[in-house]
């Protein structure tokens, strides 16, 4: 099981040394894959510990006056990072005190002191440290000194293109979920726990589980085929799924998640849910009452489970 840490004061966490991957993580795209499976198998020769270490916030979110959207939650980040075969993550608070601290001071107090690193793997244009005093060049030429390596990780290239965060961000929000699956090794999937909602939904006809997304920012809303999967099975089970803050009626202060899942019977709340997103089908927007918003989540339904490839004439009957 991995170990999280998230305090820089403090003994050493690799008194056996460490190979550290330093990086914000957001996604755990190719890019981020090659870097953890590059620190595990630079770990494994060396007989030391692989460390991650990434911050929360993430730092762009923490300097940006508007909400930045994120492709993973926190706990989505840290099962990616024990997927991966990281054994420790120090997981920093990105705060005024961190952002205080001079990139020479983060090399000693962070890298070296607190987790004993032998070697440190970060991105070609990775930057660190006070008003981002630090980068690579700082890294290789402080590393013979305190004991450990310096190297940087090049891009990975799809189709000519370098994998990024930025550019799955860009194709989620043009609805282009194909294209995010290749960037990020694995369909675009969000997940959470089902609570209590205000039941409108059961009225209507169309039973929601919902998933509050609490501080997250979703980089995608609107409306949605899906697939669900609950506790750690895959998602296989078809579903329609709406992401805002329903305009309509009963309008939440932040977007909800909220998914109908086709033909089921059963009690969810309490429950994981992982909400696998296939295809979009329209923006949010508001109606002129009740029926017509019924009668356009009829159409949605249709839609959805002609995309997940059922057959809604069945359903209809």
């Amino acid at each position: 099981m991995m170990r999280l840490s998230r305090d820089v004061a403090g003994p050493c966490l690799a008194p056996g040394g460490s190979v550290v991957a330093v990086g914000a993580f957001d996604g755990l795209h190719r890019g981020h894959q090659a870097l953890l499976s590059q620190v595990r198998e630079r770990a494994q020769v060396l007989g030391c510990t692989p460390m991650a270490v990434s911050f929360e916030p993430l730092p762009r979110a923490f300097f940006s006056k508007e909400p930045v959207a994120r492709l993973s939650s926190v706990r989505e980040k840290l099962l990616g990072f024990a997927a991966a075969g990281i054994d420790h993550t120090l997981l920093m608070r990105f705060n005024q005190d961190l952002t205080a601290m001079s990139a020479e001071d983060f090399v000693r107090q962070v890298l070296v002191d607190r987790l004993g690193a032998r070697e440190v793997w970060v991105g070609g244009d990775f930057r660190f440290g006070h008003k981002r005093g630090g980068d690579v060049a700082m890294l290789e030429a402080m590393g013979p000194s305190c004991g450990f390596v310096a190297r940087t990780m090049p891009p990975v290239l799809l189709e000519g293109t370098r994998v990024s965060a930025t550019r799955v961000r860009m194709l989620l929000a043009a609805g282009e979920f194909a294209g995010t699956a290749p960037l990020l090794g694995r369909p675009f999937v969000m997940e959470g726990k089902v609570e209590y909602g205000n039941q409108l939904g059961r009225t209507l006809g169309f039973p929601t589980a919902n998933i509050h997304l609490r501080d997250r920012v979703s980089p995608i809303h609107g409306i949605f085929a899906v697939r669900v999967g609950l506790g750690e099975s895959e998602c296989s089970w078809p579903a329609v799924a709406s992401l805002g803050v329903r305009p309509t009626v009963n309008q939440v202060p932040e977007p909800l998640l909220e998914v109908h899942l086709f033909d089921f019977e059963g009690d969810l709340y309490g429950q994981r849910m992982a909400v696998e997103f296939v295809a979009k089908l329209r923006d949010e927007m508001k109606f002129d009452g009740l029926d017509a918003l019924t009668a356009q989540m009829h159409l949605d339904a249709r839609q959805a489970r002609e995309i997940l490839g059922m057959n809604p004439r069945l359903a209809e009957a």
